[in-house]
């Protein structure tokens, strides 16, 4: 995949991390394709891991302090549980180029899935891991996967659509901008 420009692709990201901000059903949202879309589309390993996490921090931010008020007391920069979150879309962004490393339908769709599974994975690893919910043996971790699967439908939908946009808008921007699909970062 042709590399374009980081600030176009961050502003991508930003808007991708924002959408969280409108009504979704839960789950579905843009957080595995802006860190499938980061990673493909950024050359550099800082930044496609970066650039989406930086994304997360400031929608979480003001989720956090907002929609989530109510449940926190005083202003919140992590929420409970966030570290696994974190370490999920960073996994994404790393794997991203293994599957996505030239541009085709299959392999957006493919790169989705795989964003799906991993965050459902590692989200719920972690709130197993955090002993507040589930027991800590091999049961309350099936439990805990178990219970989170009526939420993989929304994940995965959400992965797909946004995964389409991103690498869509990025696809049709290189066409109307030829320039911007030859730059490298």
């Amino acid at each position: 995949m042709k590399k374009g420009n980081w600030i176009f692709i961050f502003v991508l990201i930003l808007i991708a991390g924002l959408s969280r901000l409108l009504p979704h059903p839960p789950n579905f949202t843009a957080l595995g394709a802006m860190a499938l879309f980061g990673g493909a589309a950024l050359s550099n390993k800082i930044l496609k891991v970066l650039l989406p996490l930086v994304a997360l921090f400031i929608t979480d931010v003001i989720l956090n302090n907002t929609v989530f008020a109510a449940s926190n007391q005083g202003f919140t920069l992590f929420y409970p549980g966030a570290l696994w979150t974190y370490v999920a879309i960073a996994s994404i962004a790393l794997l991203a180029p293994l599957l996505i490393n030239k541009l085709s339908v299959q392999k957006v769709v493919l790169g989705s899935l795989m964003a799906s599974v991993v965050f459902f994975v590692i989200s719920n690893f972690g709130a197993w891991a955090s002993g507040v919910l589930y027991p800590m043996t091999l049961e309350g971790l099936a439990t805990c996967y178990i219970a989170a699967i009526p939420f993989f439908a929304n994940t995965l939908g959400g992965d797909v659509l946004f995964s389409g946009i991103l690498f869509g808008g990025f696809y049709l921007a290189g066409l109307k901008m030829p320039k911007l699909a030859l730059i490298k970062n």
